[in-house]
């Protein structure tokens, strides 16, 4: 079997009573210190950004040690059910949405 190498980036998908927020990290520099933050609102649309590696390991930090999920915010009528998701996906996927 042979493995390939193959650019891979994080998205990090939470749902709130408004709809899906997306938010992607894909490298953009050979060294893997400069990435694009990709943000998607349902609201909104797509919003991106240069972000350095620092940037994104503190995002990161912060979204995986709240104590709960911002889904649970239970200030408004209708909670949603759905977990937050982390995964790590080919860049290429990534670019595709």
């Amino acid at each position: 079997m042979e493995l390939t190498h193959e650019e891979v980036g994080a998205e990090y998908v939470s749902a709130n009573v408004w709809g899906a927020k997306r938010t992607q990290f894909i490298a953009i520099d050979d060294n893997g210190e400069m990435f694009r933050k990709r943000h998607y609102d349902d609201r909104l649309g797509w919003h991106e950004s240069t972000i350095s590696r620092r940037a994104v390991r503190e995002d990161l930090i912060t979204r995986f040690t709240r104590t709960s999920s911002l889904t649970t915010d239970r200030s408004h009528d209708v909670p949603v059910d759905n977990p937050d998701t982390f995964s790590v996906k080919p860049a290429r996927k990534l670019r595709m949405h």
